[in-house]
């Protein structure tokens, strides 16, 4: 057997295995448990002994404690006999057996689990004509996209949703008491009011523990049980256009409990926006930032080069726009190259030679030119949009374009200064190598902060996100908890997701940067003469900053200074 520990993975995985027993195809029964019980122990005990569980290791494990019917568990399986054990009192549970028993890793290695769900097909107030078009669907999305297809499955009901996604979570052996709820499906601005109060109360329903059957009385109900839950909401996340953006879109949407708003600009150039139907002005765009920014929000920007109109040359300087101008300066980036549909306006463009993709390289070239120039406080959080090739008539197909740049830039001796180049993620961290870095810079109407604890490679463990309005504002909020305040928009520590009140040795979460970064914010506050500092807090998170000072004030976590 130990032949198996010696070999590549590669040459394993062409070895013939067992088949493995898989309870998402044959749920266990409690007979089940009562048989697998011992071996499971036993190879619980075999794990605890390995440093590093790589695949090789643990197929010699799984092999050595098989089944008694035959072939071998899989890590799932493990896991769900194990956690019932743990429940049952019968051993103790590890976190470190879970982590290395866990799948699919990158899924919470930010720190949070997050679940994107979609809401049900509404008419959008775009009339884009690069959008496709599925009257099955929300405006934009197509039919085997993986959310879409999960939507799809539950007829869009949010409760469904949520609630197969965190059990998705928990099967793989992932964390998930912290959640970033993620609200996907156009512009839900245009929604009634009474569908996306609705459409909350029953994500966090879920995240309650609530079944199917029942539902809280309230959101404001919800949104209290919730601070306590078991799944405590740590992030909401909406999309919007820029000419839905208002002082009372900007109050009602803290009222939902929303923290990050993602809003499709997808050029600043009027005429190109014009050229393509997109309904909306770079002025309208530039008022939203700002007025977003002014009540907190954590804001993410979508950009689209290869529009009707574009040339490389004309994005690439429009690109430059998004950090040079200071009304913009997003704190996450998507960038979408425009893929051609054929249910959108944009295929008769293109059937009579008026638009035209993209080559692979001329696309590359210029993603690769445009992160030169993205500033160490912002994101990218995706250089593609994930459309399967198969609906992209032509022009790029590359699922993996970041990697394609990525390797452009080293070839050219270039590198890309955004925050998700530099995560630390589940890395182990050396608390006594973290110094604290900030980077100060004009937010249009506000000077803005970001303090990251960084280790000497420049990698972040953490930062904060920390904003401080001008009395020159052009626009009243509305917001009493905002007067005289200086905001917190975002703090985050990087690890892979652990569990409320599980403290991480090796990795950034619960070694108190976060409180650390808060302290420090409190005090550049109160040195620029704010009197309060405010914090754009989800509800699942008031509780920790209830235990450091802080309170509720209408619907932001607030401590006087």
């Amino acid at each position: 057997m130990e032949v198996f520990i010696q070999m590549d993975y590669s040459v394993l995985s062409s070895v013939l295995k067992p088949p493995r027993h898989d309870p998402m195809t044959y749920p266990l029964t409690n007979h089940d448990y009562d048989r697998y019980s011992g071996l499971v122990r036993a190879i619980v005990h075999d794990i605890a002994e390995v440093d590093v569980l790589d695949y090789p290791r643990l197929d010699v494990i799984l092999r050595r404690h098989s089944l008694p019917e035959g072939g071998c568990f899989s890590k799932r399986m493990v896991l769900q006999v194990y956690r019932k054990l743990c429940a049952d009192g019968m051993m103790e549970l590890d976190p470190t057996i879970v982590e290395k028993l866990q799948t699919k890793k990158t899924r919470t290695i930010s720190g949070v689990a997050p679940v994107t769900v979609l809401t049900k097909p509404h008419p959008c107030p775009g009339k884009c004509i690069f959008c496709p078009t599925d009257v099955r669907l929300p405006k934009s999305y197509v039919d085997d996209e993986p959310g879409v297809q999960r939507a799809l499955r539950r007829d869009f009901d949010p409760f469904q949703q949520v609630h197969d996604r965190i059990h998705a979570f928990n099967r793989n052996g992932h964390a998930t008491d912290k959640i970033e709820l993620l609200i996907l499906g156009g512009t839900w601005s245009s929604y009634p009011r009474s569908y996306q109060e609705w459409f909350i109360q029953r994500c966090m329903d879920a995240m309650n523990g609530f079944e199917q059957e029942e539902e809280s009385e309230s959101l404001a109900q919800a949104h209290a049980i919730n601070e306590t839950a078991t799944h405590r909401n740590v992030g909401l996340v909406i999309e919007t256009r820029p000419d839905h953006i208002s002082p009372k879109e900007i109050r009602w949407l803290r009222g939902l409990g929303v923290t990050k708003i993602q809003m499709g600009i997808q050029s600043l150039d009027d005429r190109i926006l014009d050229m393509n139907n997109r309904g909306h002005s770079v002025a309208q765009a530039q008022t939203a930032m700002n007025m977003m920014r002014a009540a907190g929000f954590k804001v993410v920007l979508h950009w689209m080069p290869n529009l009707y109109g574009a040339t490389p040359e004309s994005d690439y300087e429009d690109f430059q726009r998004l950090f040079d101008d200071p009304n913009f300066r997003p704190d996450e980036l998507k960038i979408y190259p425009c893929s051609l549909l054929e249910n959108a306006e944009l295929y008769e463009y293109w059937e009579k030679g008026k638009w035209q993709p993209y080559g692979d390289a001329e696309l590359f070239d210029l993603v690769a030119r445009c992160k030169k120039h993205v500033e160490p406080y912002c994101r990218i959080n995706r250089v593609f949009r994930d459309i399967p090739a198969q609906h992209i008539v032509t022009g790029c197909t590359k699922g993996n374009l970041r990697e394609h740049v990525r390797w452009l830039m080293e070839e050219r001796g270039e590198s890309c200064r955004c925050i998700r180049c530099k995560e630390t993620r589940g890395a182990t961290i050396n608390a006594d190598e973290l110094a604290l870095r900030v980077i100060e810079y004009d937010g249009g109407q506000s000077d803005e902060q970001f303090l990251a604890f960084r280790l000497p490679d420049e990698r972040i463990a953490g930062y904060l996100r920390l904003s401080m309005p001008r009395d020159d504002q052009s626009f009243d909020l509305g917001v009493d908890a905002l007067k005289d305040a200086a905001l917190v928009r975002e703090v985050h520590v990087y690890g892979r997701a652990l569990a409320l009140g599980v403290k991480g040795e090796s990795t950034a979460q619960h070694l108190g940067l976060g409180t650390q970064l808060l302290q420090e914010a409190e005090k550049r506050s109160r040195d620029a003469g704010y009197r309060r500092l405010a914090i754009i807090a989800s509800v699942g998170t008031r509780g920790y900053y209830g235990d450091r000072g802080y309170h509720l004030d209408g619907t932001y976590m607030v401590r006087d200074l």
